[in-house]
């Protein structure tokens, strides 16, 4: 029997409907509404599909959306100012770094700068230890994502065996914290677990298996556990497709519920990075 299809794109409408009642009533007890500042250091194509996607989210939910765009030869020193400008903004609610940046520029310190209070992306080190203590109420857009998928199939995570492949700070670490303060028994893959030849064992026992790797079809369809729930966060391009992590045709014949690729966990990213802002307007005096 063929998986029930996670469709991130319907989950995503729902969402943001929601969003945009919040933020309708938000701005008639306030008078103005949440504004999200993005900083991209250079132009560069890779983060410019990204861009038009969260302006158009933005304007959907009823976000003010701002791009600041600065010289490719900025330097360090100069994203710093402009960052803590945006800080001590009021205006502004809510600050996104693209990525990437231009090479030298230390992504890490700059994103580290953003005030944790307006840290749209939910990566600064203070949001993250909030993860740890499970009393967190924004997070790194798509692991909050992938939680909401699970959320829709209603499946209770309690003591389930959940296997992450990828330890990534912005999907597998995030997300196993969010997988523990659930109960779920967590396991985290990643590259050492494949060079011993451990990475299909691991698979097989999965009863959620989220996969955030980057490498095309690195997750066969015969490892699937019958009845699994697979989130698959992979985004690869193979010839003139876009494909996952995992071989979607032998693993939607095992699972119980599958994403595709496009239109699952991508479809929802963006709308966390809407409810991020939100969350974090709605904690500002």
């Amino acid at each position: 029997m063929a998986a029930v299809l996670l469709d991130g794109k319907v989950i995503a409408k729902r969402l943001k409907e929601a969003i945009k009642q919040e933020v309708a009533v938000l701005k008639s007890k306030r008078g103005r509404a949440p504004k999200l500042v993005a900083v991209e250091v250079g132009q560069n194509a890779s983060s410019a599909v990204y861009v038009k996607a969260q302006k158009k989210a933005a304007d959907s939910v009823g976000i003010e959306y701002e791009l600041k765009v600065v010289p490719q030869e900025t330097s360090q020193d100069e994203a710093e100012n402009l960052i803590d400008g945006l800080n001590n903004d009021k205006s502004v609610s809510a600050i996104i770094l693209q990525m990437p940046v231009p090479r030298g520029m230390d992504a890490k310190k700059l994103v580290n700068l953003i005030s944790p209070e307006k840290d749209a992306e939910g990566m600064h080190p203070q949001n993250l230890g909030k993860i740890l203590l499970g009393r967190y109420r924004i997070g790194p857009c798509t692991a909050m994502a992938v939680m909401e998928l699970l959320e829709s199939t209603k499946v209770n995570l309690y003591g389930k065996e959940a296997v992450i492949v990828g330890h990534s700070e912005i999907v597998g670490k995030p997300l196993s914290l969010m997988l523990l303060n659930k109960f779920a028994t967590t396991t985290v893959c990643h590259i050492g677990t494949g060079e011993r030849g451990a990475l299909p064992g691991h698979v097989k026992r999965a009863e959620i298996l989220i996969v955030a790797v980057g490498k095309a079809g690195i997750i066969k369809g015969d490892w699937i556990k019958d009845g699994a729930i697979v989130i698959d966060v992979g985004i690869n391009k193979v010839g003139d497709k876009i494909v996952g992590d995992v071989e979607f045709a032998g693993a939607s014949q095992k699972a119980l519920c599958i994403t595709q690729v496009p239109g699952g966990v991508g479809s929802i990213t963006t709308t966390m990075l809407m409810r991020n802002t939100v969350e974090l307007f709605k904690t500002q005096r």
